[in-house]
């Protein structure tokens, strides 16, 4: 039996590739984060670490959201 990977959009995003909005999807596999265009072949993947030692300035985060 062959597990389901939850995919899910992100609203408002706009491709690098294509630049069509809301056709990015997130997803994880095999512990990797990443994101894919349903338009065309636009991917982009980023490990766990890079995720977490992401810097961002100017901004004020509460919290960091992990399904």
């Amino acid at each position: 039996m062959t597990k389901k990977t939850k995919k899910r959009f992100v609203a408002g995003a706009i491709c690098p590739k294509c630049k069509a909005q809301d056709t990015i999807m997130l997803f994880f596999e095999n512990n990797v984060e990443k994101l894919a265009c349903v338009e065309c072949d636009y991917t982009e993947s980023q490990v766990e670490k890079q995720v977490d030692s992401a810097k961002r300035q100017n901004e004020d985060v509460i919290g960091v959201f992990k399904p």
